[in-house]
């Protein structure tokens, strides 16, 4: 019996978010003091009072959805994780939440990894698409036809549960597979209102970067291990969980896998800690016995 900490990623922010914390916990407080401080603009005003059209831009969405998981799993009550894994942006926070990173590093290398992504958004109009209820074998096989015939880029980017995976790529390769898609028969092929390609070769441009800053910060041992978005199973080496973090940048969010490795090594109770409750019902769409409840 092990408990799993798991830490959501972008699309969990939402007005408001992290206030309540900030207004009731003195050390919340000042977690959030620091981190202004860091980023240079106070990122508690646009979370407490922002609209969504303000938290939509990815260098506020990241940090701001990092800092709501960690500050929340730092100021709580809990039990110590057994084993921690974070959907994309969240293994940041599943890394402060094993010790890995220090909370200042980690929202430092986010901040970066925001930009940088950002500014990859910016090189080449590219996009992502929900695909629900259609085998991943074939949606992998249709991406790889449509970059074989055309040139287009397209790849499975997120395995978020059975029956619900994420295309990613230019905009034309992402349109021509969806409507492969269809015709292949999932329920939907629907583009997402994403600013661009994540998890997908078109974020190279903005690797360097990360991968400087990564290799420049500090990585502790871990108290427990990471479950990696790219690898799928269980970290401990800081080396290794290092060039995990810098290939996720371009690989896919194997989620549906992580979590069943997961519980193949013995989790059964699974907690969300941050904004939103999406991981816990992917978890449960993964394994109906799983207990989930959350942190926020």
């Amino acid at each position: 019996m092990k408990h799993a900490y798991i830490f959501p990623g972008q699309g969990s922010q939402f007005p408001g978010m992290g206030k309540n914390l900030y207004e009731t916990n003195t050390k919340a407080k000042d977690l959030f003091e620091k981190a202004n401080e860091i980023l240079g603009f106070r990122i508690s005003d646009i979370m407490f009072t922002g609209t969504e059209e303000d938290l939509k831009q990815t260098k506020v969405t990241q940090p701001a959805v990092f800092l709501h998981a960690v500050i929340a799993f730092l100021c709580s009550e809990h039990s110590q994780p057994d084993m921690v894994a974070g959907h994309s942006l969240g293994e940041f926070s599943a890394l402060v939440a094993n010790g890995v990173l220090s909370f200042e590093d980690a929202l430092k290398l986010v901040a970066i990894r925001a930009n940088a992504m950002q500014k990859a958004c910016e090189v080449q109009p590219s996009t992502m698409a929900a695909i629900l209820a259609l085998d991943d074998a074939k949606v992998e096989e249709i991406c790889a036809a449509v970059t074989a015939e055309t040139g287009e880029v397209v790849v499975a980017a997120n395995y978020n549960c059975p029956g619900q995976l994420v295309i990613s790529g230019s905009i034309k390769g992402v349109e021509l597979a969806c409507e492969r898609m269809k015709a292949a028969g999932a329920k939907r092929a629907l583009i997402l209102p994403v600013g661009g390609a994540f998890h997908s070769p078109l974020m190279a441009p903005a690797k360097e970067e990360l991968q400087a800053a990564i290799n420049a910060a500090t990585f502790n041992a871990p108290s427990c291990p990471v479950y990696q978005n790219v690898v799928a199973k269980a970290v401990t080496d800081p080396a290794a969980i290092k060039q995990n973090l810098i290939d996720q940048l371009t690989g896919a969010v194997r989620w549906t896998q992580s979590v069943q490795a997961m519980i193949a090594d013995g989790a059964t109770e699974f907690t969300e800690v941050g904004p939103g409750k999406v991981l816990q019902g992917l978890v449960q769409k993964i394994n109906k016995e799983a207990v989930v409840n959350g942190i926020n």
